[in-house]
């Protein structure tokens, strides 16, 4: 895979921020690297382990010493002196406030990545790069039982479990030690649509409701895609210093909110270019379609992790290939495109009559193309 040592370290960077960002839902996390010989909690049903957790005192706040696993990308294709921590993997420190905030710092020689994030917003500062990312994050229901400080009873939490796990196997609540903690922890597979992905593994803290585990593995896989790892744990409390970084004032800024990574626009407008969107795509039938900024138009067809999602712009005159240029190229039926495969997915773009078309799914290089080969 001689192409991703050539690969944009900018853009690669790009994806794996996204992919972290989807990886930890938008809340901080502290992981442990394994099982050390500390204490475990007693047995206990999934929604009795959670409203305990739940109920429990909270944490003023928390450090770790933490490491990144990455293994998206195939073993051996990232070398070169300047390989950004968030696409090697690294180790590096963590800092968590009582309120939301964090920092997650990965150090390596070619520039420390400092992610932080609160309840509105998940910055990446990329050193190697010089570079921010930022990425809004959803809003937080107001629905929820716990927005006026009441902890959800076991029968609530025993609704929300039938209801997810219409959607999803969930196991049960494993008693283990995470970072020499009493945690317990619990596995999370979609039923339906999942594509590439096989399951999550979440465990947390069973006497402060932190999370202290999360990894992502593919279909068929016994290790972590993605893992992020703690290997000692201290609570206490953190200062908001401690959850703020201040990039250098040359930096770039790439905002990941909007499909042109530049300065968000008030409004989408409609395309004035004919979107090619079927009813159906390789038997995935059409389930949405909206127009975005730039001029654009997103169609998903399918639903869950399964769908696939295709989005449609004209042309940028000074960069054809956009974004995913640098990627290795692959044939399209007359026309040439540019992909790039992970464990988790794949993402292709090709432009057509000055159209240029981003397909992104959680599945193979060879459906992916299929899927872009019948995008007529």
């Amino acid at each position: 895979m001689r192409y991703l040592r050539t690969l944009s370290t900018r853009w690669l960077a790009v994806l794996v921020v996204a992919l972290v960002a989807v990886a930890v839902g938008g809340a901080a996390i502290a992981v442990a690297a394994g099982r050390s010989s500390g204490p475990t909690p007693p047995e206990k049903p999934l929604a009795q382990a959670v409203h305990d957790s739940l109920a429990a005192p909270d944490a003023p706040g928390l450090t770790a010493r933490i490491r990144f696993t990455n293994h998206l990308f195939p073993s051996g294709s990232l070398v070169g002196a300047n390989i950004s921590a968030l696409m090697s993997g690294a180790s590096g420190r963590l800092w968590l406030t009582n309120d939301g905030r964090g920092r997650l710092e990965l150090q390596s020689d070619a520039g420390d990545a400092q992610v932080t994030w609160n309840d509105s917003e998940l910055t990446v500062y990329d050193a190697s790069a010089n570079t921010v990312y930022k990425v809004k994050l959803p809003a937080s229901s107001s629905s929820s039982s716990t927005d006026n400080g009441q902890t959800p009873s076991v029968s609530e939490l025993n609704d929300f479990l039938t209801k997810l796990g219409e959607q999803a196997d969930v196991s049960g609540a494993t008693p283990t030690d995470v970072a020499g903690r009493p945690a317990y922890s619990v596995k999370i597979a979609p039923k339906h649509d999942g594509g590439l992905l096989g399951y999550a593994e979440l465990a947390w803290d069973a006497e402060h409701s932190v999370p202290l585990r999360i990894g992502i593995y593919a279909q068929g896989s016994s290790s972590p895609v993605l893992e992020l790892a703690a290997t000692d744990v201290a609570y206490g409390s953190v200062s908001s210093s401690d959850v703020t970084v201040n990039p250098p004032a040359d930096a770039k800024t790439v905002d990941l909110s909007t499909p042109s990574g530049g300065k968000p626009e008030a409004s989408a407008t409609k395309p004035d270019f004919n979107v090619v969107a079927p009813d159906a795509l390789v038997g995935l039938p059409r389930k949405d379609m909206r127009a975005v900024g730039n001029g654009g138009e997103l169609i998903v067809y399918g639903q869950g992790l399964g769908a696939i999602v295709v989005v449609e712009r004209k042309a940028d005159a000074a960069a054809p290939g956009g974004m995913l240029s640098a990627l290795p190229t692959v044939a399209l039926d007359g026309l040439t495109g540019h992909e790039l495969a992970t464990q988790l997915g794949t993402a292709i773009q090709w432009t057509r009559d000055g159209v240029s078309y981003v397909l992104v799914g959680s599945l193979p290089p060879a459906a992916a193309e299929s899927a872009a080969r019948a995008l007529k």
